[in-house]
């Protein structure tokens, strides 16, 4: 059998321009150039990157905080205008895929939190909306719907995400390794010993490669021109995220990461041969399936391509 290759990838634990849009695609976007350049195929960027993780939401009263969410509307992403043109542009320039996570507006001006993926050609390859939003983060984001569950091709490797603690979602997991996933990518806010143990744990249980990446965020970062900004955001010792930023081979050894406490790039050569390896003991939707007992029908399949 000859052999699949490798898809070198570079997770972006980076500090986003906190609600400003633009500002933090131009980071995005020297991240893209940088990583290109070293060769990446596919560079990942964390959770609601753009326009910035919602933290405002659990640390202020429920509906108290309407000049927040009204700048952080205003500042989502706009997947049918322009929006992402000069990203789009810069990864067609530096010949790599990117998954960008981003808080999206419709038209009717919801919100979802979802990862959008950019082909080497500069074109929007799909969109994954994130199933179910966390406590709080109900009262900005809506359930995802339309585009969930989605799956690209890389161009030899399949890659799906899971947003956050979507990866404890069994069915949601289940459904991408039916989907013939290689890649998952888990862009999350979540910074606790047990992420990079929940990382590891699909790693083994979908004999898949695992990104995951969030941000690196400080209480400094945060804008001070909206109201209770100092009282909700101490200075350069308040973390609202520290990172945990890690690359997990199929059965759950760690490739790279953690990276904590700091900003920063992890990066790997994933050899996608490990795959099929790691699938000959155990292969959740082959020889260690029952179908004949078990069966996952799956109802929105996200336009996947």
């Amino acid at each position: 059998m000859s052999s699949r290759g490798t898809l070198a990838v570079a997770a972006v634990q980076a500090t986003p321009a906190y609600l400003d849009r633009g500002a933090t695609l131009a980071v995005a976007i020297e991240h893209v150039r940088a990583a290109g350049a070293d060769g990446a195929g596919l560079v990942v960027f964390p959770e609601s990157f753009v326009p910035g993780y919602p933290d405002f939401v659990w640390r202020s009263k429920p509906w108290s905080e309407g000049e927040w969410y009204a700048r952080f509307q205003d500042q989502a992403v706009d997947l049918s205008g322009s929006d992402l043109d000069d990203l789009r542009a810069a990864a067609e320039a530096a010949g790599t895929w990117v998954a960008l996570g981003i808080t999206e507006r419709s038209r009717s001006g919801s919100l979802y939190n979802a990862v959008v993926y950019i082909d080497s050609s500069g074109r929007i390859a799909g969109v994954h909306r994130k199933l179910v939003p966390t406590g709080a983060e109900r009262l900005v984001w809506a359930n995802g719907t339309g585009p969930v569950l989605t799956v690209v091709d890389t161009g030899g490797a399949r890659v799906g995400s899971l947003i956050c603690w979507e990866a404890y979602m069994p069915l949601a997991r289940a459904a991408l390794y039916q989907q013939g996933i290689d890649v998952l990518l888990a862009p999350t806010w979540d910074n606790s010993d047990v992420w990079v143990s929940t990382l590891r744990h699909i790693a083994k249980e979908g004999q898949v490669f695992v990104v995951g990446v969030s941000a690196f965020l400080r209480g400094s970062d945060m804008p001070r021109d909206l109201p209770g900004a100092d009282e909700m955001y101490g200075g350069t010792e308040d973390h609202l995220s520290y990172g945990n930023t890690t690359i997990v081979a199929p059965g759950g050894g760690i490739l790279e990461g953690p990276l904590v406490g700091e900003a920063g790039v992890v990066t790997s050569v994933l050899d996608l041969d490990a795959i099929a390896a790691g699938r000959r003991t155990f292969d959740p939707v082959g020889h260690y399936s029952r179908p004949d007992l078990l069966n996952l029908t799956i109802t929105n399949d996200g336009g996947n391509r």
